[in-house]
């Protein structure tokens, strides 16, 4: 359920990925009587909520728990009574877990609880998050996305971008997945007199052989090989007016052919991001707010509330 948008009972059955917002419409109640369609139901009916209730997660004193959507006669009072329900899940479908570093408020953070704690895309998490408030993620589906990052520097920044953006935006549930792409790896596949990379990195100085720094454009041409991509590469024929050995370590180029939605980042962007199938790339230089954008386009088509 986007914000402020109505509940509609009657319609969740078969959708992935419910998480209810705000979470001040989940209640979570007292209950002991069976946990049965009919009795669940009758008792909900014959009682009334407060106006702002949708969800009702109805909890036992032995631990079994079942969740349910309601549908309020109105919401113009203080509270109001129930004239329908569908029963979500019951107690063999349902998960508790006390996770108070998870914000109730954030799909992601609920799905990724979620999966830490084994649910499966046929149960219902429920979550005592961060200042004990709770929510629900029903039938956990999230979007997996790789995130395909140069290292160093560490941590990878277009992955911790994407993280930040996770905890603001209003997208559905997501995992991110980080792909490093570990210069000093592909350094590694090559022995040559010296190296060049783009730029200083921790780490980047001790390679094997002697190091230079492209950004820096040293003085004297030597008999290097490049660590870099096709930018650097057009840097380096602007500064020398030759292309030297190389070895490749752009993500876009590197991630071709990876399976399902990835994320990376490419220097020959500037200013604008890319949809390429499932892969979104974004400037080398992009900010938050393209990061979601990149985010969002790759949930396009995604089945979420």
């Amino acid at each position: 359920m986007m914000n402020g948008e109505k509940l509609i009972v009657g319609n969740l059955k078969r959708q992935d990925n419910f998480v209810p917002l705000p979470y001040r419409c989940v209640s979570y109640q007292p209950y002991q009587g069976m946990m049965t369609e009919t009795a669940l139901t009758e008792y909900l009916l014959d009682r009334e909520v407060y106006r702002r209730s949708d969800i009702m997660v109805m909890h036992s004193s032995n631990g079994d728990i079942a969740v349910a959507a309601i549908q309020r006669r109105d919401s113009e009072g203080l509270f109001s009574t129930v004239e329908k329900v569908e029963i979500l899940a019951y107690p063999e479908q349902c998960v508790f877990i006390e996770s108070p570093d998870t914000d109730p408020a954030n799909r992601s953070a609920l799905a990724k609880a979620a999966l830490e704690h084994g649910v499966t895309h046929d149960q219902t998490a429920i979550v005592l998050g961060a200042f004990d408030h709770i929510n629900i993620i029903y039938r956990p589906n999230p979007l997996h996305i790789n995130v395909i990052e140069v290292i160093p520097p560490e941590p990878a920044k277009l992955f911790h971008m994407a993280q930040q953006v996770l905890e603001y935006a209003d997208l559905p549930p997501i995992i991110l997945n980080l792909v490093p792409l570990n210069i000093k790896h592909l350094a590694e596949t090559v022995k040559p007199e010296y190296y060049l990379v783009p730029c200083r990195s921790g780490g980047l100085d001790e390679l094997g052989a002697p190091v230079y720094f492209l950004d820096e454009r040293p003085e004297q041409r030597q008999n290097w090989t490049l660590i870099g991509c096709e930018r650097s590469l057009q840097f380096h024929q602007h500064y020398y007016g030759d292309a030297p050995p190389r070895v490749e370590m752009c993500p876009r180029q590197l991630g071709r052919g990876s399976i399902g939605a990835v994320l990376l980042k490419c220097c020959l962007l500037e200013f604008n991001m890319e949809i390429d199938g499932d892969q979104a790339i974004v400037p080398w230089g992009a900010d938050l707010a393209m990061v979601e954008q990149a985010l969002s386009k790759l949930c396009r088509g995604f089945n979420h509330v």
